[in-house]
């Protein structure tokens, strides 16, 4: 971008785009907003290439965030995991059925592989083209397409094996 303050003006229209895009990784509110705020952070920082769409570069910049702290956490769990400190807090009266809800559809893309779930979303809360989230992501459209069509039947399967009702 040659001009920061058209880049800022353009970055700023764009946060809630990437928000939602940070929630459907995350599952979270406050980690999601953590992830926006770490995407704007490093698009400040590092600038955004000169081809580079300033909303695709964006959902690149957010994705590669995500997967980093991921991964850390992964790692993180792995070594403090301790059965006898974990709390079970089940509340055994809550039961939804009969209907999806927002809740039950981030459990069921958060039992995605996240190349699946950052594809669905793209596709399906952003509106993005096959060609478009190709370009985004910097796979080919044939994986796009094969990671959305695993994400889908997944998504269907999950609901079956639920019953579409959350299981506390």
């Amino acid at each position: 971008m040659s001009n920061d303050v058209e880049m800022n003006n353009q970055l700023r229209d764009l946060i809630p785009v990437i928000r939602r895009f940070a929630f459907s990784l995350t599952g979270s509110d406050h980690d999601a907003d953590d992830l926006l705020q770490n995407t704007l952070e490093r698009i400040l920082q590092k600038g955004v290439p000169e081809d580079a769409d300033l909303m695709k570069w964006s959902f690149r910049v957010c994705r590669n965030l995500w997967i980093d702290e991921y991964r850390s956490r992964k790692v993180r769990q792995a070594a403090t995991e301790n059965p006898e400190l974990q709390e079970s807090a089940v509340d055994g009266t809550k039961t939804i059925a009969d209907r999806i809800t927002l809740e039950q559809v981030q459990r069921a893309m958060n039992q995605l592989p996240e190349d699946q779930r950052s594809i669905l979303s793209l596709v399906v809360s952003e509106g993005l083209s096959y060609k478009e989230v190709s370009q985004t992501l910097g796979i080919p459209i044939g994986t796009v397409m094969s990671r959305l069509s695993r994400a889908r039947q997944s998504m269907v399967d999950w609901f079956n094996d639920h019953d579409m009702r959350i299981l506390a």
